[in-house]
């Protein structure tokens, strides 16, 4: 339903003229936006139920891409057994997300051009052939190492839109005081499927590594091998039934706009990359957002290998990863609702989560370090540490998008959130590659963690915040 609307239909203002926004119009001012309105304009605010399940849909789908993603990372040790896997192929198996990322901005230009369905049904797709991949029986190790990375490249090739659509369904489908809300369960829902690996790999795979007992004959390489077949044919499953899910049900658009900002023409694809790129506050924020949300990514995908040295074992560290990121969930979510409802106070937030992540990520670091600094090594400090880390980072995302949005307005998007995500990826596969060659020492990727975040703080803090978007709907409605 809704697959019969053209892209030239989609791409075409839903106000009328003088009701608008004009193309390439950029808010300089409340008073600008103020003054380029009539001041009876009505404004549009028709929302629909249905809404809910195009989020339900969208946001299960970043589920099973997070849950695909990090399927490896969480039982590394039982996957080396299984399969032969070496140092590089683990940390290629991760870093595959962030590769997938390279072909973005074809992705953003297809949602730009083509709209929501469309990209949602490619990305879907590229998750059931990924999947299906991996799931080939072959006998042959190294053939079978070929089909696993490669289906992990087709999934990381579904990030782009998984990651950078959300405040794109929000703004075409929510009113103004849902856009924040929605916005974080879209993206958080990507996060939660990868947090679900560190919690549905080790607790159905068994851990040959130093912290249990040492599985090494042929039998129980065999059962390992096929406990993780299980977890793949799984994972199959659920993609294949999403896929066939959003191929019934998936409109591109509601048939009247929730609000102003959705009705609105946004920049052409050219010019929205010459804005982004000369508008230094987006700059600025783009790296308060990229450097410490790549780094925390590349770090929770090895977080098995870095918790190894002081003997945490592989359940253990899967706990510790789940609840970070489903505490990361859970705050966002609630701060986008109180944002929501106290509007403009999107770098107050922002201050206040990444001051505590500075704090707890120091704590983590220098625990690792209890030689040095006598701090206790326990499993309480270090399930508090980084459940507080993964906390305060998670739930940052949400609102940065809607910030993102916010200072770039009209640009679209998707290509303001792709941006953003594209730099982030790069600096997690940055990292990710220079762990191939330093992964019998991982104390550095440690202190990234906290000069990561106390960049960031700075960067949030020399930030001037500004509301173009939201004015622009509160001065119409009004």
């Amino acid at each position: 339903m809704g697959a019969g609307w053209s892209s030239e239909e989609e791409r075409q203002p839903l106000l009328g003229p003088g009701l608008g926004p004009a193309p390439g119009a950029v808010w300089r001012s409340r008073e600008a936006a103020a003054a380029a309105l009539p001041a009876a304009a009505p404004g549009p605010g028709r929302v629909y139920g249905r809404r809910w399940l195009v989020l339900l849909l969208f946001s299960l789908l970043g589920f099973a891409q997070g849950l695909v993603w990090n399927t490896w990372g969480p039982i590394q040790n039982s996957a080396r057994q299984a399969y032969g896997f070496s140092s590089w192929d683990i940390a290629l198996l991760v870093l595959w997300g962030p590769i997938g990322f390279l072909p973005c901005f074809a992705f953003m230009w297809l949602l730009d051009k083509r709209g929501l369905r469309v990209t949602v049904l490619l990305t879907s797709f590229l998750m059931v052939l990924g999947t299906g991949l991996r799931c080939i029986p072959v006998s042959d190790l190294m053939l079978k190492r070929r089909l696993i990375h490669g289906g992990q490249l087709l999934n990381g090739l579904a990030g782009p839109t998984v990651m950078n659509a959300a405040p794109f369904l929000s703004t075409t489908w929510f009113s103004a005081d849902e856009r924040a809300t929605a916005t974080a369960i879209a993206s958080m829902l990507s996060y939660l499927g990868g947090a679900c690996a560190f919690l549905v790999g080790p607790l159905v795979v068994p851990a040959p590594n130093g912290t249990s007992p040492l599985l090494a004959s042929e039998t129980s390489r065999t059962h390992i091998k096929d406990l993780i077949e299980t977890v793949l044919y799984a994972e199959f499953g659920v993609v294949c039934l999403l896929f066939s899910a959003t191929l019934a049900y998936f409109p591109p658009r509601p048939p009247l706009p929730p609000s102003v900002a959705a009705a609105s023409q946004r920049l052409s694809y050219r010019r929205s990359f010459c804005r982004l790129l000369s508008n230094m506050r987006f700059l600025m924020i783009a790296l308060a957002y990229a450097i410490p949300l790549g780094v925390f990514a590349g770090w929770s995908g090895v977080l098995d290998l870095i918790l190894t040295p002081v003997h945490v074992s592989q359940v253990d560290a899967g706990w510790i990863g789940f609840w970070s990121i489903v505490g990361g969930c859970v705050v966002g979510i609630a701060m986008a609702r109180f944002a929501d409802f106290i509007r403009g106070m999107l770098k107050l937030i922002l201050l206040l989560l990444f001051s505590g992540a500075t704090l707890s990520s120091t704590w983590f670091t220098l625990t690792c370090l209890n030689s040095i600094t006598h701090l206790p090594l326990t499993t309480v400090t270090l399930y508090a540490s980084c459940i507080l880390l993964g906390v305060f980072l998670n739930s940052s995302i949400p609102i940065f998008f809607e910030l993102f949005v916010e200072t770039v307005y009209p640009v679209p998007e998707g290509i303001t959130c792709g941006v953003v995500t594209f730099l982030s990826n790069m600096f997690m596969g940055v990292l990710l590659f220079f762990l191939t060659f330093y992964h019998t020492e991982l104390s550095w990727f440690n202190w990234c963690l906290p000069g990561s975040c106390l960049l960031s703080l700075l960067l949030i803090l020399c930030f001037r915040e500004s509301y173009d978007r939201l004015y622009l709907d509160v001065v119409v409605s009004v």
